[in-house]
This record gives C-alpha cells, structure tokens and sequence, in this order.
C-alpha cells in the first residue's frame, strides 16, 4: 500500500505544529492556509517550531486558499484545524480534492463532527480529540510549548459506516504525539468540551494566562461549576463519561467531580504557567472567538431542556460584550465573572 496523501486545512500553531510532524516524518503533507504572510513566510523559511528543548525548522509544501482551485491530486486523509465556526466552509473548499475512499479528520475544539459528516459523508469522517498548548504571533513561527512527547490526541469512527478506519488516521497522527482509539467519539468530544467550557474563556474575559486566571480567587471554583453545567448537559444529551487525555476507566466518576478532574488535568498535563487559551489568543488578535461552540451550546442546549447553565450563561454574556466592543477583557471583571457585581 502506497503511503497515505495528507492536507491540513487550517495551519496555524496547531496545523503547523502537527503538520511538520508529520512532514518530517517523510510522509506526503501538504499545507493550506488562509493567512497571506504566513504562507509567504513558510515558503520562504519553512516552518520554525519552537518547543521547550529545541526548535525545529522544517520545509513545507504550502499553498493560500485561493489556490486550492488549481491543485489537482486528491487526498487520503485531510486534517481540518479551522476555528470550530469555519468547518462547514472549510469542508466545501476541499471536498473535491478528497478521495472517494478518503478521509476528513476535525480535530478542533467544540463538536464539529456533525458538520463534516454532513458535507464528506460519514462514511469518511473521522472524530478527534486534542489536547497540546501552541500559540502563534508572527508568521512562520510556532511556539509549541506541548512537544510531541506529551500531546495528546484521541480518533474514532462517525458512525458503523466508517468502522475501523480510525487506525489509518492513528497510524500517521502518531508522530505528533499519542494517539488513542475511541470507541465513542462523540462522548470523548464532549469530555473535551467539559475541560474547555471551564477555562478557555473565563481566563480570556481576564484577560490573563491560564494558570494566573486559576490563581484569582473564586476563579476556579467558578471554572469547575461551568465544567460541571456543561458534564450535566453532556449527559442529558446522551454523552457517556469517557477517559480521555490518557486518564483510565478507573478515573472516571460522576459528572460533577470528573469535570473537575478534567480541568485538573489541562492545568497539570497541558499548560504552562504562560499558557494562554485560544480564546484569549483570538481576542489579542482582533478576531472572533469559540465562544459559541464551546459555551454557548452549553446554554443553547440546557435551554432546549427547561433548565439554565448559570455559569455559562454568565461567561457567554461577558464574552459577547468583549466582542461587540462594549467591554474590554481585563482583570478587573472578576467581579462581573463571579456574580460579585451584576452584568
């Protein structure tokens, strides 16, 4: 069997973190990407990771979106790492250039997995579940600061109609870190979204690093109370509690203190003291943040039952003044956060 065509859609720090990887490791890897200079710069320089003990530079096939029109070849296998909103679009751009035996790979944050399934088919999609720290500020630099040797990544089929081909996507995934099979995809999904409704946007409304955010006080109880609201949800909505992030079945409670266990885990395994959430990463660039696929449908979906996610409704109001301009993130809305002060 020849070896496997491989595109990343999507190359900022995670893609092109992951994707040079995977180029380094001799496979056939092609980038996309939306930004300008980024691709120019990778064209020039290659790819430059800096991770804790080395930097890496490595040369990369790389083209923009409004070039995707004139490539030719089809993918085997086709990683999309655009924010969790942009995934529909994202899909539509290179479904021509995907197999018909090929394979789309979602691995962002939120459940994206409807949405490729719904364009590619579910027959070739694939779930994912990742969890590594990267950050990017100026083009053709990544500062991974989760090297391969402690990233995380989970896969697994949609559905029965692409049964056992989770492992061809393992099998490449590898070389940037460690690759589980799930048998549940979707729950696995929904645990990440657990860890990621407690911290990638309470700390970006703070306008502070994870782990400075952790340390205000209140801060984390309120982080754990919109994990928890958001395991509860998970559960109604047909989600199974499920190891992820290397944890066991063993380690794996109920809904209130597995959300704590889970953010316990991002702080401990995943984040430095420096660590700044992609949310907080998005605003700090100007641009639009996952506030609603990670939050907000926490809220939607309590919502569509009757109840209410207080936390939750609290950290997507806030972030939507952050975004509409009307508030700035900074420390000083702890108050605002915690309820000490009304919205």
């Amino acid at each position: 069997m020849s070896a496997p065509k491989i595109a990343f859609v999507g190359t900022g720090a995670q893609g092109a973190g992951i994707g040079a990887d995977l180029t380094r490791a001799g496979l056939d890897v092609t980038f996309i990407e939306q930004w300008p200079a980024h691709v120019e710069a990778m064209r020039e320089r290659g790819i430059e990771v800096r991770m804790p003990d080395e930097t890496v530079i490595t040369p990369v096939s790389v083209y923009h979106l409004c070039e995707v029109a004139t490539l030719r070849e089809q993918y085997d296998i086709v990683f999309v790492l655009v924010k969790a909103y942009d995934t529909r679009w994202a899909c539509e751009l290179i479904k021509p250039l995907v197999k018909p035996t090929g394979l789309v790979v979602g691995l962002q944050n939120g459940m994206s997995i409807d949405d490729v399934a719904s364009i590619m088919g579910p027959e070739r999609t694939i779930g994912a579940v990742i969890e590594m720290a990267s950050n990017m500020w100026e083009p053709g630099i990544v500062n991974r600061q989760t090297p391969p040797s402690r990233a995380w990544f989970a896969v697994g089929s949609f559905d029965e109609s692409s049964a056992g081909r989770a492992a061809e996507v393992q099998a490449v995934l590898s070389h940037a870190g460690t690759v589980e099979i799930s048998d549940d995809i979707r729950s696995a999904k929904w645990m990440k979204l657990i860890a990621n409704a407690g911290e990638l946007v309470p700390s970006a409304i703070l306008n502070l690093p994870l782990e400075d955010a952790m340390n205000l006080p209140g801060v984390l109880d309120f982080m754990i109370e919109c994990g928890r609201e958001a395991a509860r949800v998970a559960v109604a909505n047909g989600a199974t509690l499920v190891p992820i992030f290397g944890m066991t079945q063993a380690d794996v409670t109920g809904p209130d203190q597995y959300a704590e266990d889970l953010l316990g885990m991002v702080r401990s395994h995943f984040s430095l003291p420096d660590t700044k959430t992609t949310v907080l990463q998005d605003w700090q660039k100007g641009r639009r943040a996952e506030v609603n696929e990670v939050n907000g449908l926490v809220v939607e979906l309590q919502k569509k039952t009757g109840g209410s996610a207080p936390a939750n409704e609290r950290t997507v109001e806030l972030a939507r003044r952050i975004e509409a301009g009307t508030l700035k993130a900074d420390p000083s809305n702890v108050d605002l956060l915690l309820g000490v002060r009304a919205l």
